[in-house]
């Protein structure tokens, strides 16, 4: 085996597809999930190379849950000219009926560089700006302090790796020291609170696998992960930021719909009432479209 090989656990049934990250001179390898943001290490013993990743039954599963979900956000993302209100009443009775879209803007904070290039693709296609940087977990409150006063977002998305330490009892899953990096994901969505208070004028989405969702609520988010302490897939923060980019300021993202709509559902992430951040304008302009980009902190 050597890095960079995708492997399953056999102790665990093959349940997750990971990819070799490192290996170690002890004869483990920390792995990375290809689908679900887990860090995890492993014996090389207990580890089975994938020649063909779609051949897993796993990995078959999370990809007609993730078309599924791509379908639901493509319909949900009507024209502007479907909708009803007020200014589509007023555009019609103008000589010029059209009128133009500001999707809320999203900075994206990810721990891990495959999974934020996945996100920037779905915030192109579906025509959400965005700025995603790749940045290790610790450094996430520092550089939110340093980048929300130049950028100025509408959504935060704080994510990456986490999970419940080895060996805690179920009784240990309240404190913070018991996960791998839920503290340092509450350190940066609190800097993100301290810079805007309203929980409306910024939303922030925070959490990765199995993080402590109730002490990210507690700091400001208005979506975590994970209810349940589950394993939530690679998208399921960029769903949730789309949504809140795609849906008018005059109306309240719908919960169920939004919870449900994600690849892990209500034991994945859970949220508060928060209103969208998509404002409509007249007349339409003949400036510039909006576009996504990455960049790597190291």
């Amino acid at each position: 085996m050597k890095q960079g090989d995708l492997v399953v656990r056999k102790s665990y049934g093959g349940d997750v597809l990971f990819r070799i990250e490192q290996l170690r001179e002890n004869q483990l390898a920390v792995l990375k999930g290809t689908d679900y943001r887990l860090l995890a290490d492993s014996p090389l013993l207990d580890l089975a190379v994938v020649n063909d990743p779609d051949s897993t039954p796993a990995s078959q599963q999370v990809r007609i849950k993730v078309k599924e979900s791509l379908r639901r956000m493509q319909e949900n993302r009507r024209p502007v000219h479907e909708q009803d209100g007020p200014i589509r009443l007023a555009a019609q009775s103008t000589s010029n009926p059209s009128f133009y879209e500001m999707p809320g803007k999203v900075l994206h904070l990810d721990g891990d560089g495959n999974y934020m290039r996945k996100s920037m693709q779905l915030y192109s296609q579906m025509r959400v700006p965005a700025h995603g940087i790749h940045v290790h977990e610790a450094q996430m409150p520092e550089l939110l302090y340093r980048l929300l006063p130049e950028l100025k977002p509408d959504i935060v998305v704080i994510t990456g790796h986490d999970g419940v330490l080895k060996n805690r009892r179920s009784e240990d899953l309240g404190s913070i020291s018991s996960y791998k990096n839920s503290k340092n994901f509450v350190d940066a969505v609190r800097v993100a609170r301290d810079y805007e208070k309203n929980r409306d004028s910024l939303v922030v989405i925070a959490g990765a696998c199995q993080s402590h969702y109730e002490a990210l609520l507690q700091a400001g988010s208005n979506f975590a992960s994970s209810p349940g302490r589950i394993l939530i897939h690679a998208l399921d923060p960029v769903y949730i930021a789309i949504k809140a980019s795609a849906t008018p300021i005059r109306e309240t993202i719908d919960l169920p719909e939004v919870i449900q709509g994600t690849i892990s559902g209500i034991e994945g992430i859970g949220g508060i009432e928060t209103i969208g951040r998509l404002r409509k304008g007249l007349p339409k302009p003949k400036w510039t479209k909006q576009t996504s980009q990455a960049n790597v902190i190291t």
